[in-house]
C-alpha cells in the first residue's frame, strides 16, 4: 500500500507539471461569453475522438467559473484537433494543449479561480481542471479520472491542500476514456506519458437540447 501511495503522489506531481510550459495565452475568441441558450447550469459537451465519443455533463451550479471557461473554449473550437498529451493508466487522461503535429496551442484567457472546494470529488469518471503547482493557475487543460483519485481532492485553502476542481462527469463513453488510458505511451521532449499514436479530439461541441 505504501508503494501504491507513492506512485499516486508522483502521478499527481506529473499532472501539475504538465501545465507548466503553457502560459495562459490564446485566441481572444476563446474568452467570449457563453452563447445564449447554452448558459444552463448543467450543459453537455461532446468530445469526438479518434477512439470514440465521450459525453460530459458539466456542473455549472457547483463549478460555474470552470464550466463557463470550458464552454467558451469549446465554442471557440479551441479543443478541435488537440490530443490527449498525458495518459497514465490507472490514473487519468489529460488534454488541452498539444496538437497532433506537436505544436502547443495556448490561451490568453485569464486563469480560472480554483473551485475545488465545491464538494465534488475526483472519483472515476469525473472531469477536472488541470493546473500548475499554483492552485489558481487552472486554464484550458482538463483531465478525466479513470479511477478514484482522492489525493487530488480539496482538503484546505493552502498550496498543498487546494486540490483539483471537478466540474463535471462522463455520462457516456467511459469505455472510450479507459481505452485511451490503456494506449502505449512514450517520453518525447518535455512531455511524459505521451501516447505513441496520437489520440485526437476531432471535435468538441455543446450538445443542443
Amino acid at each position: 500500500m505504501k508503494t501504491r501511495h507513492c506512485v499516486a503522489l508522483m502521478a499527481a506531481a506529473l499532472l501539475a507539471a504538465a501545465c507548466q510550459k503553457a502560459k495562459q495565452e490564446a485566441p481572444p475568441a476563446a474568452a467570449a461569453t457563453v452563447q445564449a441558450g447554452q448558459a444552463d447550469s448543467l450543459p453537455v459537451v461532446v468530445l469526438e475522438t479518434t477512439k470514440g465519443r465521450i459525453v460530459l455533463q458539466l456542473d455549472g451550479k457547483l463549478a460555474p467559473r470552470s464550466v463557463e471557461n470550458f464552454i467558451a473554449h469549446v465554442n471557440a473550437h479551441f479543443y478541435d484537433g488537440l490530443v490527449f498529451h498525458r495518459v497514465i493508466k490507472g490514473f487519468m487522461i489529460q488534454a488541452g494543449m498539444l496538437t497532433a503535429s506537436g505544436m502547443e496551442k495556448l490561451s490568453n484567457a485569464p486563469p480560472v479561480p480554483n473551485e475545488a472546494d465545491n464538494g465534488l470529488k475526483n472519483v472515476r469518471g469525473t472531469v477536472a481542471l488541470a493546473r500548475t503547482n499554483d492552485p489558481q493557475s487552472g486554464g484550458v487543460q482538463f483531465f478525466i479520472n479513470v479511477v478514484d483519485n482522492p489525493m487530488l481532492d480539496f482538503t484546505a485553502r493552502t498550496a498543498q491542500g487546494w486540490g483539483y476542481a471537478v466540474f463535471g462527469h462522463v455520462t457516456a463513453g467511459m469505455d472510450v476514456a479507459e481505452q485511451i488510458a490503456a494506449v502505449p505511451t512514450t517520453r518525447h521532449g518535455s512531455y511524459q506519458d505521451l501516447p505513441v499514436e496520437p489520440v485526437i479530439i476531432t471535435k468538441a461541441y455543446v450538445e443542443t437540447k
